[in-house]
């Protein structure tokens, strides 16, 4: 049998989407408002769900304080109140859009959850506008 379980988390985080080998007027059409150089920010809302077979021995899928423990070392740490285009090193070449978030988010807790367990990323930029990741196809 196989469940899965969710850990919910928070992050404040500013970004600029724009493309360094265009020029302003071209990210300003493609990106909109997205692209103010002076940046901007959002309250991002992020689920991770972990997706396995119980423990027989412990009753668990995954005990949910290192589930806790490893959101709050890969993403709330390095993500939260930080300027992603300046100092997270994934995005000072790579386009901060939810898309790429939510996929860096995704690669950085599937190495630390390993191969017995499926893992999704449900990641809100607004109540609105959100992506979710499974994985690669």
């Amino acid at each position: 049998m196989s469940l899965t379980v969710y850990r919910k988390a928070h992050f404040n985080a500013a970004h600029r989407l724009y493309r360094k080998d265009w020029s302003d007027e071209k990210n300003a059409a493609v990106f909109g408002k997205c692209s103010n150089p002076n940046f901007h920010g959002h309250n991002y809302e992020l689920e991770v769900g972990v997706t396995g077979e119980i423990d027989k021995e412990t009753g668990f899928l995954i005990d949910l304080k290192i589930l806790k423990d490893i959101i709050k070392q890969e993403v709330e740490d390095p993500f939260d109140h930080k300027n992603l285009n300046k100092e997270v090193a994934v995005f000072k070449d790579l386009n901060p859009t939810v898309e790429n978030i939510a996929i860096e988010i995704y690669n950085r807790i599937k190495k630390r959850v390993g191969a017995a367990f499926q893992i999704s990323v449900t990641l809100y930029e607004t109540p609105r506008n959100f992506v979710i990741y499974t994985g690669p196809v």
